[in-house]
């Protein structure tokens, strides 16, 4: 992806973002149950989207290297992982905001809370011990193995509120609220995407940087 596209994608993310704020803080009606409390569902929301689709990229990426061995599926693994990491982060803070008036606790070991917590953890242990190893083929190897093991994980996020005595709520998306809310929740979940991708390419170019770096052939003294 070009310069100029991948910055055109950060201008569209910025619009996109401020005039969701708009659509969920002004236009959307407030929830019966909740009140204005719950319009910071359309930041969570969509957060949590990013992070799962992350995540899944990643792992997706991980079992294509370990299959190819191509350092491109490396750099796009490492840059998944980052990016999934602060979407998760965000998505988990955002939570626990909403959580507070809602359930009286700003944390509680829910299943769903607990799933997303120790995935954090974990990718982001994955991503330090990338930073521990010097050789870079056998960083990849080491990396790209733990984001298999850790992405395995990923289904209990969706089925935790399934199948586990959890008090968070069904997941939220344009056939679970109401019409009103459809519009505010779909322009936010693009608005995050565009700033999705932004972070991934950025971060990419980032990755194969390095990796030109620390793969370039010394020059003859």
């Amino acid at each position: 992806m070009g310069t100029k596209t991948r910055w055109g994608l950060g201008v569209l993310a910025v619009g996109l973002l401020a005039s969701g704020s708009w659509l969920g803080l002004v236009h959307a009606p407030p929830d019966r149950e909740m009140g204005d409390v719950q319009r910071i569902m359309y930041v969570h929301v969509p957060a949590v989207w990013m992070m799962l689709i992350a995540f899944t990229l990643n792992f997706s990426c991980a079992v294509a290297y370990m299959l190819t061995s191509r350092i491109t599926l490396d750099a796009w693994s490492e840059a998944a992982a980052e990016v999934g990491v602060v979407f998760c982060g965000l998505g988990t803070v955002l939570g626990s905001i909403w959580g507070r008036p809602t359930w009286g606790v700003w944390w509680t070991w829910d299943p769903r809370l607990t799933t997303v917590f120790v995935l954090f953890v974990m990718y982001s242990g994955n991503l330090a011990l990338r930073r521990f190893v010097e050789n870079p083929e056998r960083r990849a190897v080491l990396f790209n193995v733990s984001n298999i093991l850790t992405g395995a994980g990923i289904p209990l996020i969706w089925f935790s509120v399934k199948y586990f005595n959890s008090i968070h709520q069904v997941q939220s998306s344009p056939k679970t609220v109401d019409s009103a809310m459809v519009l505010p929740l779909r322009w936010n979940a693009f608005a995050f995407l565009a700033a999705f991708l932004f972070f991934l390419f950025s971060r990419y170019r980032i990755a194969r940087a390095t990796q030109s770096l620390q793969l370039a052939v010394p020059e003859a003294l």
